[in-house]
């Protein structure tokens, strides 16, 4: 890099932080190319899951979680990302290009950096204690700085929300390729480089009161108290956007990011869930009977405490830097 840019360790740093970012299914679908004043993210659509993932929505809010992991990891080093979305419109798949400014990190740019090791997918049950009010109204203006709307679902809309979910998990068992999906991207072998190892999956049932968690390959992660499963206290946030194309999921990518690194630092525990809006029919429901039908759903995250003495989660494996980063290609 040149003078009054991060060099390439330090980019190669940033890079291996956005690859700590939540996926769909830990599949990682994104890669990196170092251009010579600039980093550019692109979707890998090799490792798109088509039966689980039809629209391919889920892919691109994965993206635009790394992207924002990025954002906190260059403003921890020393950088401020300026960020080009969707910059080439004849290239679909080159979803962002980034350029550096010079910044002095600030202490909360560290904590928030220092959240992204630390956070995990918790799919266990969680207390019985709510989550504050005052904690949520954190987490939602966390999305809306990143152009998002978020908010809790409570009463009626959570009862539809329980409903669609539901709904989506039996359409999507009854499909035989749907279930190989699964069993391809779940309960993978130790050593593996993708995937969601079987040791960060519950053991046993997966209904938490009128939430039904998805059925994945059989776990290893036993619940600290099976009353949780009855007791799960659990809030349902829902991340929309006006619009529901391509800048929108990746908006909704970075403010997924945002909330979980928030509620990361806050102590709390939590679970994206992209089920209900992975099948037509029912991101349809969610949008009209949880949403009003004003706003687009992009992503449901579930917010709570981890059960009294819950085991810290072990980290999902990750691809290696080497793997999905690149200088960039000439012309």
């Amino acid at each position: 890099m040149n003078r009054g840019q991060p060099d390439e360790n330090t980019l190669r740093a940033a890079v291996a932080l956005a690859c700590r970012a939540p996926s769909v299914h830990n599949s990682q679908p994104w890669r990196w190319e170092l251009g010579q004043h600039s980093l550019h993210l692109y979707a890998d659509r090799t490792r798109s899951l088509p039966a689980i993932d039809p629209l391919g929505a889920d892919l691109v809010v994965s993206c635009g979680a790394a992207l924002h992991h990025l954002r906190v990891g260059l403003a921890a080093l020393g950088w401020r990302a300026v960020v080009h979305r969707l910059p080439n419109p004849g290239e679909p798949d080159h979803l962002a290009a980034i350029e550096f400014q010079p910044c002095e990190p600030t202490k909360s740019n560290v904590a928030l950096a220092s959240a992204i090791p630390r956070r995990r997918t918790d799919r266990r049950a969680f207390s019985s204690w709510a989550v504050p009010q005052e904690i949520l109204g954190q987490l939602v203006d966390c999305a809306l700085a990143e152009g998002v709307e978020a908010q809790e679902v409570v009463g009626r809309a959570r009862d539809e929300l329980l409903m669609a979910i539901a709904t989506a998990a039996a359409a999507q068992q009854a499909d035989p390729a749907y279930r190989a999906e699964i069993r391809e991207w779940t309960g993978v072998y130790p050593g593996a480089s993708a995937g969601v190892p079987a040791s960060n999956i519950p053991a046993g049932s997966r209904q938490y009161g009128n939430l039904q968690m998805r059925e994945f390959a059989p776990g290893e992660l036993l619940q600290t108290d099976n009353r949780l499963l009855s007791e799960d206290a659990g809030s349902l946030i829902v991340l929309s956007t006006s619009s529901d194309d391509e800048l929108s999921r990746l908006r909704a990518g970075e403010a997924t990011s945002a909330v979980l690194l928030e509620a990361t630092s806050a102590g709390l525990a939590c679970c994206p869930l992209s089920q209900p809006l992975e099948v037509v029919e029912t991101r349809e429901l969610v949008r009209d009977h949880v949403l009003g039908g004003s706003t687009c759903p992009q992503l449901v995250i579930r917010v709570g405490w981890a059960g009294f003495n819950a085991d810290p989660l072990p980290a999902t494996p990750r691809r290696p830097v080497i793997d999905v980063l690149t200088p960039q290609e000439r012309p």
